[in-house]
């Protein structure tokens, strides 16, 4: 490894210092900075940074959370859809269940034959509705979740609950914002030629 790699190397230890706006725009082609103070720039970038560290937090978890269950990313989606559910007292379709993952009805069955075949649910006759199942989490992967993937993901609210009501209102407007800034909406170069 040269000299320059291992500075490289070691200035990304942290990885999200790689949200730094130095790095990501050093040259303002991206962001006008032209009405900002440099303190504000490092201000701005210690908040991305700690944004791109959450989400490198919530990946690792995500990913973990994966191998633990051995299932996939869209398993582990339609299995917490359930739990909400559950705790709702709304009884899950197979269309509610492809609607909230957006995917096709054949694509659903095939997850729930593979989640059932693996115990993670069942389904039964629907409580008002002859056309239809019901769908339900087992009890064992219900709390398999709760436990652990469940219990890790909660520990956010504690970190809520810490900050004063203002600076919650303050901090949600700020993610709506930035949510509403980089929904993609319909951007061209994001919409696939397939689709």
């Amino acid at each position: 490894m040269t000299e320059q790699q291992a500075e490289t190397s070691g200035r990304f230890a942290f990885g999200s210092a790689i949200y730094d706006i130095d790095v990501s725009d050093p040259t303002g082609e991206l962001v006008d900075r032209g009405s900002l103070g440099s303190d504000d720039i490092a201000q701005i970038s210690r908040l991305m940074q700690a944004l791109g560290g959450f989400r490198d937090a919530e990946q690792k978890l995500s990913e973990a959370s994966l191998r633990y269950m051995k299932l996939n990313a869209t398993d582990m989606r339609a299995l917490h859809f359930l739990i909400a559910c559950d705790n709702s007292g709304v009884v899950a379709t197979a269309g509610a269940i492809a609607t909230h993952l957006a995917i096709s009805t054949a694509s659903t069955t095939k997850l729930l034959d593979r989640l059932e075949r693996g115990g993670h649910i069942s389904r039964g006759p629907h409580p008002t509705d002859r056309r239809a199942l019901a769908i339900a989490i087992t009890p064992e992967t219900r709390h398999s979740a709760v436990e652990t993937v469940g219990r890790q993901h909660a520990r956010r609210f504690i970190a809520a609950a810490r900050l004063s009501s203002d600076e919650r209102e303050v901090v949600t407007r700020f993610l709506v914002d930035m949510t509403t800034e980089v929904a993609l909406g319909d951007v061209p170069w994001a919409t696939s030629v397939e689709e």
